[in-house]
């Protein structure tokens, strides 16, 4: 069916795909760039579909958003399904490692090649002692006070903290904005997650 365009509706079908694009882009993390391109493919595919618009069952603006919708999620899972390509897919540790090894991966890691290591950490026996006694050397240093706070934090959150009347929410992130220049004075740096499990 042939459908004639106003001057308004031809807008409306610009601004509905850029803002479409505009979303896409932002809730994929892809750079600013590629909105023009992304309300182009949004644009072409909504132009396509427009025979199948009737004014009687709604406004175009509604039918384009719906239509447009429906394309960002294609294009999105088109996006995403690339993404997984290139970053080699999904990884199980049942799979085998290698065609040459037929073993799962899982019997091939060793414990120094643990997840910590799959996830860029560094898994080096000697840098853990290094950094484990960095930890004792700083927290040696600390007032009861301080070292308190620490203890409550490793085995609660801050709001549970707070709900338990330890101190008030401001005054615990005053305190612990305190201890991190604290602990940055004595070479810890923002190494929290090391100090938790301390």
């Amino acid at each position: 069916m042939q459908i004639e365009l106003t001057p308004d509706d031809i807008e409306t079908l610009i601004l509905e795909a850029d803002m479409a694009a505009r979303t896409l882009r932002r809730r994929l993390g892809l750079p600013g760039r590629e909105v023009e391109d992304l309300g182009q493919d949004l644009l072409v595919d909504l132009l396509r579909r427009l025979p199948a618009f009737d004014r009687s069952r709604g406004s175009l603006g509604a039918f384009a958003g719906i239509i447009l919708k429906n394309q960002s999620s294609r294009i999105a899972l088109r996006i995403m399904r690339a993404r997984d390509a290139e970053n080699g897919g999904h990884l199980s540790f049942d799979a085998p490692r290698d065609e040459a090894d037929p073993r799962p991966l899982c019997e091939t890691l060793s414990e120094d090649d643990g997840l910590a290591a799959w996830y860029g950490q560094p898994t080096c026996v000697h840098l853990a002692f290094e950094r484990q006694h960095a930890l004792h050397c700083a927290v040696s240093h600390l007032s009861s006070d301080q070292r308190a706070l620490c203890q409550a934090l490793a085995h609660r959150p801050v709001a549970t903290l707070v709900a338990d009347g330890f101190a008030s929410r401001s005054a615990l992130y005053r305190r612990l904005a305190d201890l991190r220049h604290v602990l940055t004075a004595y070479g810890i740096g923002p190494a929290w997650d090391d100090f938790a499990a301390a």
